[in-house]
């Protein structure tokens, strides 16, 4: 097998040097910043030693009819991406992360997934684009679907090195490079509350003041006012925050949680579905601002339950470019991903989330928000107009989304919003309640119109 080099600082010379799939495994989550779970990655290689370059992340697709059509856009993304930026690849390594239900089941798990990487392999080989090698990661072994040799690749695969015990964890950590945990574990923190009890109190909490707040947010006059009750109240949380003790994440994220009131996160999760108050709100982006920002963003996203779902769009967005803005983009792409999931057309996280991957230098949308900060006209427009940077390349974004099915096999004729409080609260005929569907409408016109006159979900 080549040998791979990873640059591990700033000065080019600093190079380690990977030898085999051993050393490719262990490498994995140093590439990406995190342990993958349930997903496929897929690394370029360039030049004749094999020097990483561009990385997609994708969750493998459970149904193995869908692995035809991803295998072919993976490649197609990777190969073009890679073309873009450094050149087209010379190789490419492939990564199947995911462990058996019940840990004891590998290389089942193995060969269950061996058909989904022939066709990566074939996808990217009609590219004129060779896999050099495609590893299977399931519970602590790794496998190897290139090599026949069972003298090096046996059919129980071969044990994961410990973790921090490798030379490229020695690099990385003289590096400054930190892995983050699994996706899982990051994906964690921002999904919505899963404890019953906290859910509902939460959901009531939106119930009682989304029939007060979208009327205003429908009113040109209101709408500044509610923006400055909005930024105020979240200035306000994010100094109880910041006067918190460090603590590690799951403390921290608890902590966060007890120290912001339902109501108080009702009213800013609504705050922030206008998008010039959600623009006003990404200028806390640097500086000690941004980590108290960050952990309000979180808290928020995690107040986002049952039919307020499609709500955390905002405040995923926001932590997605406080993540990117700091240096952090793994956890910027995690955010975004879980924006596009709760909004397939939220715009600004469209176009955060393409622009991250693109490799482009957040600086010029900083500067942006800086001089809106600064009294300039916040123009939304002209915050997503910089952010957007990225699509005028013409580039494809490696985010792939799949059509979900309907019930009953149905095709869906267009977006619906099921309007919160809808199935446990009907009002009778003779009286509209405040989620009748008027007001379910209003719902529904104030997160998609930022701003009389224009059309686009921002």
């Amino acid at each position: 097998m080549n040998k791979h080099h990873e640059s591990t600082g700033p000065a080019a010379e600093q190079q380690i040097t990977l030898r085999g799939p051993a050393e490719l495994a262990d490498a994995l989550p140093y590439l990406m910043g995190f342990y993958p779970n349930d997903s496929v990655v897929m690394v370029a290689l360039h030049g004749g030693r094999g020097r990483f370059g561009g990385r997609l992340r994708l969750g493998i697709p459970q149904a193995p009819g869908e692995w035809g059509p991803v295998a072919d856009q993976l490649a197609d993304c990777l190969v073009s991406g890679s073309e873009r930026r450094e050149g087209r690849p010379d190789a490419i390594v492939i990564f199947l992360c995911q462990d058996s239900p019940d840990g004891s089941g590998g290389r089942l798990t193995m060969e269950r997934l061996r058909p989904f990487a022939q066709r990566l392999r074939t996808a990217c080989g009609a590219r004129d684009v060779p896999v050099l090698e495609a590893l299977c990661i399931s519970d602590g072994r790794y496998w190897s679907y290139c090599c026949p040799d069972p003298r090096c690749c046996p059919d129980q695969g071969n044990p994961l090195a410990m973790p921090g015990t490798t030379v490229m964890a020695a690099a990385a950590a003289y590096a400054g490079v930190h892995v983050r945990g699994t996706l899982r574990d990051m994906e964690a923190r921002l999904r919505p509350w899963s404890d019953p009890a906290a859910a509902t109190a939460q959901e009531e909490a939106l119930d009682r003041a989304a029939p007060a707040l979208i009327p205003r947010l429908l009113d040109e006059r209101a709408r500044g006012k509610v923006a400055a009750e909005t930024l105020r109240l979240a200035r306000t949380l994010m100094d109880r925050i910041e006067g918190t003790q460090p603590a590690p994440p799951a403390l921290a994220d608890a902590g966060d949680d007890q120290l912001i009131g339902s109501d108080e996160a009702a009213a800013i999760i609504l705050g922030l579905q206008d998008r010039e108050t959600r623009d006003k709100a990404a200028a806390w982006m640097e500086g000690a601002e941004a980590q108290a920002a960050l952990r309000l963003w979180r808290t928020l996203a995690r107040r986002c339950v049952g039919p307020y779902g499609e709500h955390a769009a905002a405040p995923l967005t926001l932590a997605g470019w406080v993540s990117w803005s700091t240096g952090d983009e793994p956890g910027a792409r995690v955010a975004l991903t879980l924006a596009l999931r709760a909004d397939p057309d939220y715009t600004f996280a469209q176009l955060l989330h393409r622009a991250c991957n693109e490799g482009l230098d957040p600086e010029a949308l900083r500067r942006c928000l800086r001089e809106a900060a600064n009294g300039a006209s916040p123009d939304a427009r002209a915050v997503e107009a910089v952010a957007g940077t990225a699509a005028d390349r013409g580039g494809t974004s490696p985010h792939v989304r799949r059509a979900r099915p309907l019930p009953g096999g149905g095709r869906p004729r267009g977006r619906s919003h099921r309007r919160p409080g809808a199935g446990r609260v009907r009002p009778s005929p003779a009286s509209a309640g405040p989620w009748s569907s008027v007001a379910g409408r209003r719902s529904r016109e104030a997160r998609r119109y930022g701003r009389r006159g224009s059309r686009a979900r921002r």
